[in-house]
């Protein structure tokens, strides 16, 4: 099947998912959303649990490209991580399986595939990939640490300078998902609140 009928289907679950629970969301509607037929979804996925790791793997993925643009944008690298973070509160607020997949509360309308890899027999790539391991919360804060360190620390930056630079990619992350919970006051209020902790960070490694 083509990459972007793939793409719709996944779509159509995701659109299901917004307006019931995933128990009862049926592959026969999904398909049918997409404009295939269910056989062609079954070939795809394999089963519902199939298509719901392939979902929660296209989330985690459009999460991470995401940190990838935030860190790229224009600015010094507190500038970078208010970015990231203001990506990460933006799109866990909008987002439901993302926001489960960055803090591992999984409600009862999601579904909630194993994070361990299943056995998989799929001969779709993209299937083989989704039926490995799943981002737990602490596998995405180090992914994204990880990338930051590398994007803003520089080939020649020392240790030190790293490990300050992980800290302080940590501390950005973790206000942004409080900011989830508790939503800042004003429009601004998520990039105000990780800017001013990163300037008291950055004072008192003086």
């Amino acid at each position: 099947m083509m990459p972007a009928a793939r793409e719709s289907l996944l779509d159509a679950a995701f659109s299901a998912l917004a307006k019931r629970p995933w128990s009862a969301v049926r592959m026969v509607d999904v398909a049918a959303t997409a404009g295939v037929s269910r056989q062609t979804l079954y070939n795809e996925f394999g089963s519902k649990e199939g298509l719901a790791r392939a979902l929660v793997r296209r989330e985690a993925d459009g999460y991470l490209a995401g940190v990838e643009r935030a860190l790229a944008v224009p600015g010094d690298v507190r500038e970078r991580l208010v970015a990231t973070a203001e990506w990460t509160a933006s799109l866990a607020r909008e987002n439901v399986l993302v926001r489960a997949l960055l803090t591992g509360c999984w409600s009862e309308r999601l579904p909630a595939p194993t994070l361990s890899a299943v056995p998989s027999s799929s001969a779709v790539p993209a299937q083989r990939r989704a039926d490995g391991p799943l981002p737990s919360p602490g596998d995405l804060m180090t992914a994204v640490r990880d990338r930051a360190v590398a994007v803003l620390g520089g080939p020649g930056a020392a240790r030190a300078d790293t490990s300050d630079l992980a800290r302080a990619c940590e501390l950005a992350l973790r206000l942004a998902l409080s900011c989830v919970a508790a939503p800042p006051a004003g429009a601004d209020g998520v990039a105000e609140l990780v800017r001013g902790a990163l300037q008291r960070h950055s004072s008192a490694q003086v």
